[in-house]
Parts: structure tokens; sequence; C-alpha cells
């Protein structure tokens, strides 16, 4: 149980240090405010993220990116960029309204849901056995047994190491002779226990779908439309969860702010305590 707990406690404890002495010592407020800070960046911080790009893989019914540079520094002594892509390119948000009329879009997201526990669900293993492989609410008692509950307003993201396969799309979709995809992918039972029961915040995977390969082959994408249904937002295709533990790490997660925006280009870094 301190695993989980150890650097989001020490936060916590400045935070309450502030809160307490705060009438007494007008500075005390900064100075916790100061070792929260410094409690972070003590950690070591791991990119969640791929690098976008034309050609990134994506959703089969998504154009690619086409990106030009019509100012050069050569030419006018400064670069600029034009980007046209999908919302949903690269590591990205899903927010509500993507699926939903009516439900959060990217701008409405709150900014507190931006720093969150980070709870990584490993199933590797299983997919390298069996690619089709959905996670199992035995998969979610084993890491409670390890770990303790998963804590509520957490980020739990799905450990398949497909992420590896990047940035090869006929690689992560692995279509088979029929047609079929074949990759891993959340399970409605795991998902319902984790947003009702649990009440986490949001959650992610190394994928182009939250639902299997062989689901979305159907164009069958329920499990993403329950999450989303919630209110609540996912990031797709994360990297790098390798390289995280399962539990005692903290997750930033950032996008820009378009007005009403269905989705976009997402940036995820993991704080982990050093050992």
């Amino acid at each position: 149980m301190r695993t989980i707990f150890r650097m989001p406690l020490a936060i916590a404890a400045s935070l309450s240090i502030m809160a307490a002495s705060a009438q007494a010592a007008p500075d005390s407020g900064a100075a916790a405010f100061d070792q929260a800070y410094r409690t972070l960046h003590a950690g070591r911080f791991v990119d969640l993220t791929h690098s976008f790009a034309p050609g990134t893989p994506h959703w089969k019914g998504m154009p690619d990116e086409h990106v030009e540079r019509p100012f050069t520094i050569k030419h006018d002594q400064f670069n600029i960029d034009i980007f046209t892509h999908p919302g949903q390119w690269g590591t990205h948000v899903d927010p509500p309204a993507h699926f939903h009329e009516g439900l959060h879009t990217v701008d409405q997201i709150d900014p507190r849901e931006f720093l969150l526990r980070l709870v990584v669900i490993d199933v590797h293993d299983k997919v390298a056995r069996d690619p089709d492989y959905v996670v199992t609410m035995d998969d979610v008692r084993a890491w409670e047994s390890r770990h303790g509950p998963i804590p509520e307003g957490a980020f739990v993201a799905l450990r398949t190491d497909w992420s590896h396969r990047w940035p090869d799309n006929d690689a992560l979709q692995n279509v088979d002779a029929k047609g079929v995809a074949h990759y891993p992918g959340w399970s409605r039972p795991v998902l319902t226990y984790l947003y009702e029961t649990r009440h986490i915040t949001s959650s992610g995977h190394e994928t182009t779908d939250t639902d299997p390969g062989v689901a979305t082959t159907r164009d069958d994408y329920s499990l993403e439309s329950y999450i989303l249904g919630t209110n609540h937002f996912q990031i797709e295709l994360l990297a790098n969860l390798d390289q995280v533990p399962e539990a005692g790490a903290l997750v930033m997660v950032s996008f820009p702010k378009p007005e009403k925006g269905s989705g976009f280009p997402a940036r995820v870094v993991a704080i982990v305590p050093q050992d």
C-alpha cells in the first residue's frame, strides 16, 4: 500500500502544511507549493506519447495528415507550419462529445483532471500469447491484491505492449486474410467496475481503439461509447507503459483547447518516484 501513495502523500503533506499555516505565515502557502514542486521534480519523467506526422497509424476511416511550411527562416526569418489532421491523431484525447452530443467537448474537460494517480494494468504477457486478449476482472483483482483498491479519480492504463508495433500501421491493425483485425482491448465488466465502482477519472490504452480488433472489424465501438457516455475522457495510442510501474506514479495529461472540439492530439507524461 505504501508504494501507490508514496508520492501523492508527499504532495498532500505539503498542501496540508500550507493550509494549516497560511494564516500564521503569509509565505507558507508558497513554501508548501515549492516543496510539492521539488517532490515532483525529484521523480523520473516518462513520456507516454508518440510523436505524430503524416503516415502516423490511425483509425481506418480517417484521411492522412498534411503539413506545409509556407514561411521559413531562410526566406522569412521564421518558421510557421500549417497542420491539417483529424482530431483523433497520434496519441490523442477522446472527449465524451466524440460519441455523445451534449456531453463534454475538449475545451470543457476540467483542468484538475490533468494530474492524476496512474494505475497500470499489465496484461502484455497474455497478449503475447493471444492478440485478441481482453482484460478481465481477474486481471483487476490481481492488481488490487498486490496494491490495494484502485484509487478513486485515477487514470487507468492498459499495458499490452502493442505500442511496440508503432509506427507500422499494418502491424498495429494485425488484419488476417479474411479482413479481421486482431488486437487486444478492454472488456465491459472491467470498464463498468472501474468507472462505476472505483470511480476512476479516465482510462487509456496503446491500441487505436478501446474495443478489441475483432469487434472494430464489425464497426462495434460499444466499449468506447460506454466510457464516453459516462462523461469521462480517454486517451488512445499511449506509449512506453513498459517503463512505468503498475502503481505509485502520477500522470500528467494535456492537450490544446479547441472550442467544441471532439478530439485532439495529447501529450501524456508519467512522473515516477525514484527508487
